[in-house]
């Protein structure tokens, strides 16, 4: 672990494996950690050099000192760990709020891209209602009390049935987390609406979804892949918000198969729009 000084805050984040590999950056969905990423970095080390983070206020990084965070504050900060990294171009995988801080990279800094992979995620997620409704609950609860309600939802029934302790390990993660951050994050959410912002980008773009989540269903992704120009997204079978969690071995396989070197993403084998969970 590592850590960068950002703005006045610690960012704490992790740079493994050969400089002379491209670069891959990894950012995590919202409550957790970069440790999401755990299972998949031996499938990726022999092949790339690999950044991930944690959003403020969550894992290794200190709170957000600021009364808004917006998708243009998470670009900046995930380009300037990039400039750490010392690359130019990068690939990018980004799952829920990391899909977001995805598409404000395509909407403005697209020629920094090699190519992106947007996961359980959308061009908006859920209503400006319903973020600040959960920021003000956050707020007055802690993320303590609230891990209970809002960690179900991340996982589908194989991967609760299969990992018995998943649920109750990610409560305690989120349950560390900065409250006021969470919020924060809430509140960028609620505003974020990039429907009209992502037909102009030439980047290589893959959309993958999980079949039974609930957060970001495959309907999202449908949506955002119209909105910004992409095939038809990949459906996990059987799987929910957290696909590098929940099935590590075949997202992994799905990254190194369509993630190519250096600017290109090579096609999914004929009717592979679905791919099942072994």
């Amino acid at each position: 672990m590592s850590f960068l000084k950002i703005d006045g805050r610690a960012v704490g984040y992790r740079l493994l494996g050969d400089p002379a590999l491209p670069l891959v950056v990894l950012a995590h969905p919202l409550g957790m950690s970069q440790a999401v990423w755990d299972e998949l970095l031996p499938a990726l080390l022999p092949r790339y050099r690999v950044l991930s983070w944690d959003l403020p206020g969550h894992g290794s990084s200190a709170a957000w000192h600021g009364a808004k965070i917006t998708p243009e504050n998470l670009a900046a900060e995930l380009l300037a760990l990039v400039e750490v990294a010392g690359s130019e171009r990068f690939h990018f995988v980004g799952t829920s709020i990391g899909g977001v801080i995805g598409q404000q990279l395509l909407s403005r800094y697209s020629e920094r891209l090699l190519s992106a992979i947007l996961t359980n995620t959308g061009a908006v997620i859920g209503t400006a209602e319903a973020w600040q409704t959960r920021a003000s609950a956050v707020r007055e609860r802690g993320l303590g009390a609230m891990a209970v309600d809002i960690v179900p939802r991340w996982f589908g029934p194989a991967a609760c049935e299969a990992q018995p302790a998943l649920l109750d390990g990610w409560n305690t993660i989120m349950g560390r987390g900065d409250a006021n951050s969470y919020a924060l994050l809430c509140e960028m959410l609620g505003r974020a609406d990039f429907r009209a912002r992502l037909r102009d980008h030439q980047v290589p773009l893959l959309l993958v979804g999980g079949s039974d989540d609930i957060a970001t269903p495959p309907e999202s992704l449908r949506t955002l892949a119209q909105c910004a120009g992409a095939d038809e997204p990949v459906i996990l079978e059987r799987i929910g918000h957290v696909p590098s969690v929940e099935c590590p071995a075949v997202f992994a396989e799905l990254l190194v198969t369509r993630v190519s070197q250096p600017s290109t993403m090579a096609p999914l084998p004929a009717g592979s729009a679905h791919v099942n969970r072994p």
